[in-house]
């Protein structure tokens, strides 16, 4: 047989790899041999066109690459998953905003690629109702601590101390110090106000203490209002040395695969969030390794799959958890879930305050109560606020803007009724 030609010095022993087929007409080129004919042959080979084997060859030469360029990812930032649940998900929305702001935009199509590809990795996309209420709620305080803080500014504060004296804070309320700072984070307090360590507080502290000896659970429990996500706050806001502490927020419509993302955020970890449930796990569980309280509030609206989730955590051989459920409701969301209820090393339930104890608490919390007399005090908690925390900070920031923006307010029964009609919803 003769010598092979150019397609059997192309084929002889090699694949069709692209990088197999360059190196290997590199070489022939290298020797001077290279020839139009085995550029066809190459592409027959790598079922390409000519043209494309020509355009690999320059790349070899001026490049020094033999690989397919890497094309990059497309990402979406934050602002974009906004825009994008503010539309209910309508990807043509994003797109027309993206290209009203200006800049290098994406086709429509693979714009519909990269959301069909994070939501099928476990990115969770919030209901546009619960954006639009989140952003309205966050507008409202901003205005009324602006309100607040501009008149401050302007002295009408020392004119209000002028008009009416306060008296100095106790040195304890129900029992325990009053001076807790207003700025723990997480928790939105009225301008001026200062949290407050009553008994619920102890009682969750000492719960969640003993969790932590263990690396058990708690669930602290009660009606909406009492205070429960603010007794865990403050009962978390001095771990001891080598302990931390992660928030879990409950995704919107929770699943298994959001559950899973949001942990993996909430602990902070390096990298993207992996595309399969079996490296997230891994990355999850290495980083609960560490000595760490693991708290998930509002933990009532988790399914038995998601419960179910946070269970395989706490049960990994290699993690070191103290695991805190709280929400009203949280205590018949485990009922459903025997196997993570048995586990449960204290079930902690948050009562409202008792008048006496309203009357001791809001003294310490706010300075516009303390010159109001203890009948009157326990004359509103019975009336309006029945125990609640969130209705009395609601009611004393109701108080406080009237006292700011009016000259001649005082504070009364009057005024003190046509506030409680702001903050008791209408029957």
């Amino acid at each position: 047989m003769g010598e092979p030609g150019a397609w059997g010095e192309i084929t002889a022993g090699l694949g069709v790899s692209r990088p197999v087929l360059v190196a290997r007409l590199m070489e022939l080129d290298a020797a001077g041999a290279l020839t139009t004919a085995h550029v066809r042959a190459g592409a027959q080979v790598g079922g390409v066109t000519a043209r494309t084997v020509w355009r690999w060859l320059d790349a070899a030469r001026t490049e020094g690459r033999v690989e397919r360029r890497p094309r990059a990812r497309l990402e979406l930032s934050d602002q974009a998953w906004e825009v994008l649940a503010q539309a209910g998900g309508n990807v043509s929305v994003l797109y027309r905003y993206l290209k009203g702001a200006g800049g290098q935009v994406p086709s429509l199509a693979s714009l519909h690629r990269v959301v069909r590809r994070d939501l099928q990795a476990g990115r969770v996309l919030p209901d546009r109702a619960v954006v639009r209420q989140e952003r309205e709620e966050h507008q409202t305080r901003q205005a009324l601590a602006d309100l607040a803080l501009a008149r401050l500014r302007e002295g009408d504060a020392a004119k209000v101390a002028a008009r009416r004296p306060t008296h100095p804070a106790s040195a304890e309320v129900a029992g325990a110090p009053a001076g807790e700072s207003g700025a723990l984070e997480g928790v939105v307090l009225p301008a001026g106000a200062q949290l407050v360590r009553t008994s619920s507080v102890r009682a969750v502290a000492e719960a969640v203490g003993q969790a932590m000896a263990t690396q058990g659970a708690v669930c602290v429990f009660g009606d909406p209002g009492r205070g429960k996500t603010v007794a865990v706050r403050m009962a978390l806001d001095e771990v001891p040395a080598g302990w931390k502490v992660t928030w879990v927020p409950v995704p919107v419509r929770p699943s298994v695969a959001g559950m899973r993302r949001a942990v993996f955020d909430a602990l902070a970890l390096p990298g993207r969030f992996p595309h399969t449930s079996a490296r997230a796990d891994a990355a999850v569980a290495g980083a609960l390794d560490q000595a760490r309280v693991l708290v998930v509030d509002e933990a009532q609206r988790l399914p038995a799959l998601c419960l179910e989730y946070l269970q395989s955590l706490w049960d990994h051989p290699g993690t070191r958890i103290t695991l805190v459920l709280c929400g009203a409701g949280s205590e018949r969301a485990l009922a459903r879930l025997p196997q993570l209820a048995s586990r449960i090393d204290a079930w902690q339930e948050v009562p409202c305050l008792t008048g006496a104890e309203a009357a001791a608490v809001m003294t310490g919390f706010h300075p516009l109560w303390r010159t109001v007399p203890d009948p009157d005090l326990r004359w509103i908690d019975q009336s309006c606020a029945h125990g609640t925390l969130r209705t009395w900070a609601a009611l004393t920031a109701h108080l406080q803007n009237a006292l700011l923006t009016s000259t001649d307010a005082a504070v009364d029964r009057a005024l003190l009724r046509r506030l409680f009609r702001r903050v008791v919803p209408p029957l």
